[in-house]
């Protein structure tokens, strides 16, 4: 991806690299030594002065990460040159780790940029657990990750998620704060002292699954972003998230045994935000749903 921006002043180049193009100090720190600066199609450095006329360009390119890519099936819900969205099936990691780096949905998307010629780097905008399913987002180099990530892009997310149980109101927020589990590095608790959390949700729907065990569709909205937060935040409410394997009632599990659930009904339906390189709004929405007949990750 290339920056280009027509100077309209004089003033050293790292002023325009900052200011008129908003790269973070970080980043132009980083592509200082890789010419990744022209101006008028000279390679510069940070210090050259530039004058009203001149074309000032960078080259947002990245190198290869270290894992390795590899062919799988991705679902492309939206792509260009900046951002591309991905509707991703449960039970797929979102990236790799220092146990396992095959196998993960930015294996197959790093995979899918060397096939089509990409100079691409993966950046996960959004992320979702292993067995979460639905719409996530990645930019697709450095400088827009960090443009999303500041809150330009004004991201909000919208989940679906079966539950057992039904809330005693129709809507209304949730606001519980969410701590590391002691001794666990995955799990996380709801704690006094933990981090403020908070959610929205929003009944659709009612029903019994089973024939005799009221169950709930509801409507979630992250307002703050917490590891698990909308799986601790429906547990409790005292209605978990069905096929929960983490943070279940005996109630819960014992349903969703019941129903053969293998993961988590919990779904990233929508994500909406301004687009931080053409500034218009974007909706990108799954494929795939929650429904309270069950049929997990069902095609809309």
């Amino acid at each position: 991806m290339i920056l280009e921006h027509i100077a309209q002043r004089e003033g050293k180049l790292l002023t325009f690299l900052r200011r008129e193009l908003a790269l973070s100090s970080t980043l132009v720190k980083r592509l200082k030594y890789s010419g990744a600066y022209t101006v008028n199609g000279e390679k510069v450095f940070t210090n050259y002065m530039v004058r009203p006329g001149d074309i000032v360009k960078v080259c947002l390119d990245e190198p290869h990460p270290e894992y390795p890519p590899e062919d799988g099936e991705l679902r492309i819900l939206y792509e260009d040159d900046a951002l591309i969205a991905i509707d991703k099936p449960a039970g797929i990691l979102m990236h790799p780790s220092s146990s396992r780096n095959t196998g993960t949905l930015t294996n197959f998307l790093w995979g899918y940029y060397r096939r089509t010629g990409q100079a691409c780097a993966v950046h996960p905008v959004s992320r979702l657990d292993r067995d979460t399913f639905g719409v996530v987002l990645f930019a697709k180099n450095a400088h827009v990750h960090a443009l999303m990530c500041s809150g330009q892009g004004d991201l909000q997310k919208t989940y679906h998620a079966a539950v057992y149980g039904v809330p005693s109101a129709p809507e209304g927020i949730i606001d519980a704060p969410i701590a590391r589990r002691e001794g666990s590095s995955l799990l996380r608790c709801i704690r006094e002292d933990g981090k403020v959390a908070r959610s929205h949700y929003r009944v659709l729907d009612t029903g019994c699954p089973d024939g005799k065990t009221p169950c709930a569709l509801l409507e979630l909205q992250p307002l703050t972003g917490r590891t698990h937060q909308l799986r601790l935040h429906c547990a409790h409410m005292g209605c978990p998230i069905l096929g929960d394997p983490q943070y279940p009632s005996a109630p819960s599990a014992a349903l969703s045994e019941r129903l053969g659930l293998q993961w988590q009904q919990l779904c990233a339906v929508r994500l909406t935000f301004c687009h931080p390189m053409t500034k218009k709004f974007l909706e990108i929405s799954s494929e795939q749903t929650v429904c309270l007949d069950f049929c997990p990750g069902a095609d809309v």
